[in-house]
């Protein structure tokens, strides 16, 4: 008899997750949950039509291993990179200071006409990051071995 994989067979190995559509994106959205990057490592390259961040993610999926096992909690830095940006906007969001750091909340998608729409990054402090897309590709990818959480834990939200 053989056995399904299960989400935790992966917990050692680098993301690498591509959305294509909205359903996708939302696995995205809920790994990178939290995760914190400087306004230095935010790239917008209209040539290429991509939109980068390099992000300081919260390891979601090895939450649970974490408590049980009585350790850290883990940090990787990952590039979240969107391809196809038509149009980048923001609010709140002050690029002039190289110290500060953002907080990503969510990230959403409202879809268009023939495939196009626009992504929504939400950040703490109410900044928000819009990029219209002529179609939905997104890719998260680990580029650094797991680090343990400066803080020690575990981000939380209030209700």
């Amino acid at each position: 008899m053989t056995e399904d994989a299960r989400f935790e067979d992966g917990i050692e190995r680098a993301l690498r997750l591509k959305a294509l559509d909205a359903e996708d994106l939302q696995v995205i959205a809920s790994l990178t949950q939290d995760a914190v990057f400087p306004a230095t490592e935010m790239r917008w390259d209209s040539k290429a039509r991509r939109f980068a961040l390099l992000l300081n993610r919260f390891r979601w999926e090895d939450a649970s291993n974490a408590t049980a096992r009585k350790r850290s909690f883990e940090r990787v830095q990952a590039v979240l990179a969107f391809e196809d940006v038509m149009r980048v906007q923001s609010q709140g969001v002050d690029q002039s200071d190289p110290d500060m750091v953002f907080s990503l909340l969510s990230v959403a998608f409202t879809p268009g006409e023939d495939g196009s729409g626009r992504i929504e990054l939400t950040l703490a402090g109410d900044g928000v990051i819009a990029l219209d897309v002529e179609a939905l590709e997104v890719v998260l990818r680990d580029v650094t071995r797991p680090y343990v959480a400066p803080s020690g834990k575990a981000p939380r939200h209030p209700e």
